[in-house]
């Protein structure tokens, strides 16, 4: 007689073990979906409106003052709210209050889209403070939820950013075309917003395991060097990416190309930002610190910007892609160094806020300075200068951001 096994309904430990692997991985998987999804929708609320300003303008009759006034007002509220975001995690989890700042943008692009001039203001105003306490708190997820990749996470985070930049950059006139008007080219984006909400809000924790989150206290880093180091790096490199932003169309019309021209250039220097955003963290991770890259990059910045300046104008092709490659690297190791420089994620929020606090203060006080000194000097040797000094700079603070240690909290 032939016996046979009886079949058992039981797993055993190994198949157990490939069930929770593989239920683990996609769940990691959906959360860097969502994490993405979340990071595209941060800027198309600010370089959607720039290609559509003139009708704006024309539709709302507003002054150039004015409308210098609201492009500066995002960029003033991520420096005005960053510092206060961290103590919001004393009254829930990072994960429901990126959900709250979601629904925030919702009616921040709702009012600005569908309100004159009134509404413009005060929607960018909402918009620009709910997108601010995504910034500061993402690090902090990223940190906690993958402490061994979070260099690399960083600089996924850092190219879905550009990406939403560049989308929302190219589709905003199309938008206005298609849809009919510059409002609706606006509202456009609360579909986005809202599709980043749904898919978020599967990620939610129970509220009881942030239980003890909440009793933490939150660290003070006004007197720790490194945090200022890297918050100092954080401003003075943002600060030449926002007066690039601002200015480099100018510059290009002065010095004698026509103004399509000079906007393709500076489509150029934002597209390949795509290249560098997520390359520079994975190369900055794999030496012994991140100072090497760090200057190479900021090195790259300098010369596309003296090129920019001094070179040949039929070199302006060759600035714009050297100038963009040294500042999506040195943004996305900027804000990788939130997490690498922080043992914990209580200290990566702490450190964003300090860091986009003071960071986007400086970015949005910079384009300022920049303009003044072009008017009072006639020319544009003054700003060459200006950003000389604020390479320079950065280069100086890159020097001891970049080493690897961990921020050290006194615990009296």
């Amino acid at each position: 007689m032939q016996h046979t096994r009886p079949e058992s309904n039981t797993a055993s430990p190994r198949d157990c073990g490939q069930s929770l692997k593989t239920e683990s991985d996609r769940s990691r998987l959906a959360l860097i979906a969502a994490l993405v999804l979340v990071s595209v929708n941060l800027r198309p609320m600010l370089t959607g409106l720039g290609p559509v300003l003139d009708s704006i303008r024309d539709s709302l009759a507003l002054s150039g003052a004015t409308i210098g006034m609201l492009i500066t007002l995002p960029v003033l509220c991520f420096g005005a709210f960053a510092p206060f975001v961290p103590r919001l995690l004393r009254f829930t989890s990072p994960e429901r209050l990126i959900l709250v700042a979601l629904g925030v943008l919702v009616l921040g692009i709702g009012l600005r889209s569908l309100f004159g001039a009134t509404g413009l203001f005060l929607g960018t105003f909402v918009g620009g403070a709910s997108i601010s306490v995504i910034m500061v708190i993402l690090p902090s997820i990223i940190k906690q939820r993958f402490p061994s990749q979070a260099g690399m996470m960083m600089g996924v985070y850092s190219t879905a950013l550009c990406i939403g930049a560049a989308i929302a950059a190219g589709a905003a006139v199309p938008l206005e075309n298609v849809l009919g008007g510059w409002r609706w080219s606006l509202a456009f984006w609360l579909f986005p917003v809202a599709a980043a909400m749904l898919v978020w809000l599967r990620h939610i924790p129970p509220a009881h395991r942030h239980a003890a989150d909440r009793r933490t206290p939150l660290p003070r880093l006004r007197g720790n060097k490194l945090a200022w180091q890297v918050t100092l790096l954080m401003g003075l490199q943002s600060s030449i990416t926002y007066c690039v932003f601002g200015w480099l169309a100018v510059i290009l019309i002065d010095r004698g190309l026509p103004p399509l021209t000079a906007g393709f250039v500076l489509s150029l220097t934002l597209a390949v930002q795509l290249i560098s955003s997520p390359v520079a963290p994975w190369l900055a991770t794999r030496g012994r610190d991140q100072r090497f890259t760090t200057l190479c990059l900021l090195g790259f910045t300098f010369t596309g910007l003296m090129m920019t300046f001094y070179a040949p104008i039929s070199w302006v092709w060759a600035a714009g892609a050297i100038m963009g490659l040294g500042l999506g690297g040195v943004f996305s190791i900027a804000l990788a160094l939130l997490v690498l420089r922080s043992p914990n994620a209580q200290v990566a929020a702490a450190l964003s806020g300090m860091a986009q606090g003071v960071g986007y203060t400086i970015a949005a006080i910079a384009p300022l300075v920049m303009g003044l000194l072009h008017e009072f000097t006639g020319s544009w040797n003054a700003v060459a200068a200006l950003f000389v000094l604020l390479v320079l700079s950065s280069g100086y603070f890159a020097l001891g951001a970049g080493q690897a240690r961990l921020i050290q909290i006194d615990e009296k």
